[in-house]
């Protein structure tokens, strides 16, 4: 059980008191620590988040079509900016995380920060209401939505990559994983960009995914430029 002192210390950084704590405990609690953890809300926290996110955009940039919208929702609620907000709020100083994470400075990675802190946005949603997860939400996300140019708006590498091969009518690129690699907590993924017209079979390496995808599609797009010049 945390402190009932932390707790108090957290619930201000975040400026919302829980009726019950333990939604909060769980929220912080990394699967390293016990089988309670914070898996489960993190699913429910995402959708939340993302739902919340694309509701912000849709009233704030009322002349953006979809596309723009999409590219600033994915910039938002992307992994580093998820662990910004956790840093912020300092939530790796409340985690409850397993001697291997401990030893590991598991507090500072931040795909478990921006885990954490999706949990906690479903631990509230259960806890309360969807208008109070609105409200903070909007309260963390204010200042990063104030920055955003509607001109400014960069596409990001996938969605740039496949505007460069419609434009030349070659299929969309296939993206595949080669191989994933590392403890289940701190794992690697290794994605294979394809683009078979073109003869073009570019790699990234990421600690997601999504993200691995991105640098194999930025890497395509330099390739099908040197191939073009």
């Amino acid at each position: 059980m945390i402190d009932k002192r932390l707790v108090e210390q957290l619930e201000k950084k975040i400026n919302y008191t829980f009726t019950d704590p333990s939604l909060l405990e769980q929220a912080l609690t990394h699967r390293s620590f016990k089988a309670k953890n914070n898996e489960r809300l993190e699913f429910l926290g995402d959708s939340i988040l993302n739902f919340i996110v694309a509701e912000i955009l849709f009233d704030t940039f009322s002349l953006l079509p979809e596309g723009d919208l999409s590219r600033l929702r994915s910039d938002l609620v992307k992994s580093k900016t998820l662990s910004d907000i956790a840093t912020q709020l300092d939530l790796g100083s409340f985690m409850q995380l397993g001697e291997g994470e401990l030893k590991s400075a598991g507090w500072r990675r931040p795909s478990i920060l921006a885990d954490c802190l999706e949990a906690l946005i479903a631990a509230i949603y259960l806890d309360a209401n969807l208008a109070t997860v609105q409200r903070l939400i909007g309260q963390w996300f204010k200042e990063l939505i104030n920055d955003i140019d509607p001109k400014k708006i960069d596409k990001d590498a996938k969605s740039l990559l496949q505007e460069l091969l419609q434009a030349q009518q070659i299929s969309r690129p296939k993206y595949l994983i080669a191989a994933i690699t590392g403890e289940a907590h701190a794992q690697m993924f290794d994605v294979v960009c394809e683009i078979e017209k073109l003869g073009i079979h570019s790699t990234g390496q990421a600690t997601s995914r999504k993200e691995a995808e991105q640098q194999a599609a930025l890497r395509a797009i330099e390739l099908i430029k040197k191939i073009q010049s």
